[in-house]
């Protein structure tokens, strides 16, 4: 289960501000006080892939792990990024799925801030502001009034994104196109007077686990390159400057698929279906939740966790709500076990054929390292 408030993702830019000298109760992993920080955050760099791997990335497993942390339900890149980018579990900044009712009656994509479906994705940017659906005020925010230099280092179609305006307000934003001017903006961010914060993202070793699995060929290679990359980094480090690297979740090899767009149990009595392959919230039609429920534990059986909105939130799935995130999640909660999946074949095509998959409670998607890296 998620470690909120102790040993999550949500501790770790706290952490790095008090290390930064910002005023206020620190209580994730001890960092000693420093003029500037890397937080470097690899999509789907799990610990269990990087230990099972340590050869390929020897080293990223020879630093200081000061984790493994867990990253919190769902485990998956926008709700991950936005638990770092604020410091908040997503019961209380509200980025609760991969697609969740965000308004009335629709799905809100939060990859990629559009409407989530069969058809042609609606921009949301505008109709439902980032700022007003992720309403807390981020790290980043918190460092730069505090007077540190702040810069957000990631792939250039992000400027503005609204996962980015959600997740990472605050920093100036630089965009890059590779490995090379990744490592270069972020030593570029470091360098110079005064306190400085860099926030540096790398998607590519999650895009080659979805597309060929965790631990293939393809995958194990790009390891090798993030692996260089953090060293190249660490290398350029001035003095007095910290290189954190840590991911947004793991991955598990999907080999048992339910498909709820072909099968009617699983659509009977669902208005809408959002979350992931992994991960799912079903929301229902009125009256219908408890059939809903028993039917989607008979079905998935031994394969999924199935649970009422109230048992999830009381469990601790999401932490401490806030009075803005109840409707947000499921009638009905399913995070899946072992290898298995729920897909939609019609409205998740792209995404019901990938290899690799992450957003449940198991281990191998929970635990992360943070890695420490310093340059004496």
């Amino acid at each position: 289960m998620p470690r909120y408030g102790h040993r999550s993702l949500a501790e770790v830019l706290p952490a790095l501000l008090g290390a930064l000298g910002v005023p206020g109760a620190v209580t994730g992993p001890p960092i000693p006080p420093v003029r500037a920080a890397c937080l470097l955050l690899v999509d789907g760099l799990g610990s269990d892939l990087l230990h099972r791997y340590a050869a390929d990335a020897p080293f990223l497993a020879g630093l200081t792990d000061a984790g493994p942390l867990t990253v919190g339900f769902p485990s998956s890149t926008s709700i991950s990024l936005t638990t770092l980018g604020t410091g908040l579990p997503p019961g209380a900044h509200g980025i609760v799925g991969i697609s969740f009712r965000a308004g009335h009656d629709e799905l809100l994509d939060s990859l990629r801030w559009t409407t989530h479906g069969n058809r042609e994705p609606e921009d949301l940017r505008e109709r439902l502001p980032p700022e007003d659906v992720q309403p807390m005020p981020t790290a980043l925010q918190r460092a730069a009034a505090d007077g540190i230099h702040v810069a957000v280092v990631a792939p250039r179609i992000q400027r503005g994104s609204g996962l980015t305006r959600a997740a990472l307000r605050g920093g100036q934003f630089r965009g890059v196109h590779a490995l090379g001017d990744l490592a270069a903006e972020a030593i570029s961010a470091l360098t110079g007077p005064g306190r400085r914060l860099c926030y540096a993202y790398h998607a590519d070793l999650d895009t080659l686990g979805h597309l060929h699995g965790p631990g293939s060929a393809p995958w194990r290679w790009q390891l090798r390159q993030i692996d260089r990359l953090a060293a190249t980094i660490a290398e350029e480090l001035p003095g007095d400057a910290v290189l954190a690297v840590t991911g947004d979740h793991g991955m598990v090899q999907v080999t048992r698929s339910y498909d709820a767009d072909s099968d009617e149990r699983l659509r009977d009595g669902v208005r809408l279906l959002g979350g992931d392959a992994r991960a799912r919230h079903v929301y229902t039609r009125p009256g219908a939740a408890p059939d809903v429920l028993a039917v989607w534990r008979e079905v998935l059986g031994d394969d999924a966790w199935v649970v009422a909105r109230d048992e999830a939130v009381a469990d601790g799935w999401f932490g401490p709500l806030g009075a803005h995130v109840p409707e947000r999640i499921g009638d009905v909660v399913v995070a899946l076990r072992g290898t298995a999946a729920v897909i939609r074949s019609v409205a998740e095509p792209l995404l019901s054929r990938l290899q690799g998959q992450h957003g449940s409670l198991s281990a191998e998607e929970q635990l992360v390292p943070l890695l420490l890296a310093h340059n004496p």
